[in-house]
């Protein structure tokens, strides 16, 4: 699959739309490198992006105008592929070090805090 003309925004119609399709093909595109079966998934669903993007934002509308990042990359994936679930995992480093690991981090496991933003939900 050529990603890249799949997953090609230029031609993308609609406001909502319009303004998730960018986020949505990076992370699509990271999803299909990190694992062939869901490219497969996709290449073989006769799906179009476009038809993706309007599934997303299909209660989209005046009286709801937004949606969370997490809902937005939860229904692409389940788009392509119905029985998979996504996991988002938020670290922050209290190194300062701008997300490089460095020995010093890994020897002061309390300085990177991890939560499962999948928990934040529930809130």
């Amino acid at each position: 699959m050529d990603k890249k003309t799949y997953f090609d925004t230029s031609k993308i119609k609609g406001k909502a739309q319009s303004v998730i399709a960018g986020e949505t093909a990076k992370a699509l595109m990271h999803f299909c490198e990190q694992e062939p079966e869901f490219e497969q998934a996709i290449e073989q669903s006769g799906k179009s992006f476009s038809d993706c993007l309007n599934s997303i934002t299909k209660d989209v509308s005046a009286s709801k105008p937004g949606i969370s990042d997490f809902e937005m990359y939860s229904r692409a994936v389940k788009f392509y592929f119905s029985i998979a679930t996504i996991e988002f995992i938020m670290n922050i480093n209290l190194s300062g070090n701008n997300g490089a690991a460095s020995v010093a981090s890994a020897e002061h496991k309390s300085d990177v805090l991890s939560v499962s933003l999948d928990e934040l939900l529930d809130f």
